[in-house]
């Protein structure tokens, strides 16, 4: 199995959690600003200390099990965790009836 693909069934179940909290909750323009910000930084820390440990050889990647798409030394599925993370844990917050961003009980 190549990690395209398990990337590919671990984000569509990301995205199935995240239709679930769209459906049942109104999303506030702050709150997807928030998360737009969060994935747009959690990206780019992924492609710098990727690269960086890549680079100093911590570990590497079977190139029989990746695209051969890469974002300097990462391959481009190493992007689809923080993706998912991005994504999935403020979806679960939603769910989970977590305090609603912006909002605060005075």
């Amino acid at each position: 199995m190549t990690y395209l693909l398990l990337n590919a069934v671990f984000l569509a179940v990301v995205a199935l959690v995240a239709g679930v909290a769209m459906v049942r909750r109104s999303f506030s323009a702050r709150f997807i600003a928030a998360v737009a910000v969060t994935l747009t930084l959690t990206l780019l820390l992924t492609a710098v200390f990727d690269n960086l440990m890549i680079g100093a050889g911590l570990f590497s990647y079977d190139p029989e099990h990746i695209s051969g798409l890469f974002i300097g030394l990462a391959p481009i599925e190493d992007f689809a965790y923080p993706l998912a993370a991005a994504i999935l844990l403020p979806a679960l917050w939603v769910l989970s009836g977590g305090t609603r961003l912006g909002r605060t009980d005075d």
